[in-house]
C-alpha cells in the first residue's frame, strides 16, 4: 500500500497555505491523514481559530473512511442524508461532509489518505488543499 511520507505531508501543508496567502484567504488549517485515518501531521496558521484542528481532522476522516472526497460526501448528504448521518455515529462523530476534505491517491488512483484542510470557505479550502496535493506530485479528488 502507497503511503503519505512525512516529507510529503509537509509539503502539502506548506503549497495549501501559501496557496491560501496567494488568494487572501483567512488563516487556514491543514491536516494529512495516512489510509488508516491516522495523523501524518498538522499545522494552524497564527491567528486560525482554535478548532480548527477538530474541522480539518473531521473532513479528512469522512473521506478515508468512506473512499470519497468532501464534495461527494456533501451531495450524498444532499440527497441521502440519513446514511451521512448514520456514517457519521458509526464514526463516532469525526466526519464533516463538505468541500475542503480531499482524497490523496497516487498516480495508479490508489487512495493513500486525505487531507482536510480549514478556515475559509469550503470551496476556498479545497482549491487551497488541492494546489498543495499537486505540489507534492500526487493526486487531488476534491
Amino acid at each position: 500500500m502507497a503511503t503519505i511520507s512525512l516529507r510529503k505531508a509537509r509539503t502539502i501543508i506548506r503549497k495549501t497555505m501559501e496557496k491560501g496567502r496567494e488568494m487572501d484567504l483567512k488563516p487556514l488549517s491543514v491536516v494529512v491523514l495516512d489510509a488508516g485515518g491516522n495523523v501524518i501531521a498538522f499545522e494552524r496558521a497564527d491567528n486560525a481559530a482554535p478548532g480548527r484542528f477538530a474541522i480539518a481532522h473531521g473532513k479528512a476522516y469522512g473521506c478515508v473512511m468512506l473512499g470519497m472526497a468532501g464534495t461527494a460526501q456533501m451531495a450524498r448528504a444532499e440527497t441521502q442524508a440519513y446514511f451521512i448521518d448514520a456514517a457519521r455515529s458509526a464514526f463516532g462523530g469525526s466526519m464533516i461532509p463538505v468541500p475542503g476534505g480531499i482524497l490523496v491517491k497516487d498516480a495508479r488512483g490508489n487512495v493513500m489518505g486525505a487531507v482536510g484542510v480549514t478556515g475559509d470557505t469550503s470551496d476556498n479550502d479545497a482549491i487551497a488543499g488541492q494546489a498543495g496535493i499537486e505540489a507534492a506530485n500526487l493526486v487531488a479528488e476534491i
